[in-house]
């Protein structure tokens, strides 16, 4: 009967680890299976990602298009819709956004955009309004600050 105290592997299914480096008698000792010579014998040694054995590599191949402009400005968007949910004559700055959830924290800058209404004065300190934004702010009796 079988039972879990008297399980083993079928037989030939397990092999031992191959131990190369120990030794001319293991028959892996000497090189052990590197070969002669060579970047794959040396310590250190192999290719590296990407490599193609001397050809072009594929990211060297395909063509670059275009600028990328490291000096870019990201701003995060928010809209007038979305100052509704402060109360009045709050002051609504980066951290007060960051707390509602509108922008995250690691967002560097902040544009507030002109969709929607504010029926209500709020203080808005952002790095930057559009015209229709301010518009809408200070017709409702708030104020704006950049």
């Amino acid at each position: 009967m079988l039972t879990l105290s008297n399980l083993s592997p079928q037989p030939g299914s397990r092999k031992p680890r191959k131990r190369i480096g120990r030794g001319l008698g293991s028959g892996h000792g000497k090189t052990a299976t590197r070969g002669h010579k060579g970047h794959k014998a040396r310590s250190g040694g192999g290719i590296k990602l990407g490599f193609e054995g001397g050809q072009m590599p594929l990211q060297r191949r395909l063509p670059k298009r275009g600028f990328n402009n490291i000096f870019k400005k990201v701003f995060a968007i928010v809209n007038i819709q979305d100052l509704e949910r402060f109360a009045a004559e709050t002051k609504v700055d980066k951290q007060a956004l960051v707390a509602a959830g509108l922008v995250s924290k690691n967002d560097d800058l902040v544009k507030v955009l002109g969709n929607g209404e504010l029926k209500h004065a709020l203080t808005v300190i952002v790095d930057k309004v559009s015209a229709s934004a301010r518009q809408k702010i200070e017709a409702a009796g708030g104020k704006v600050e950049e």
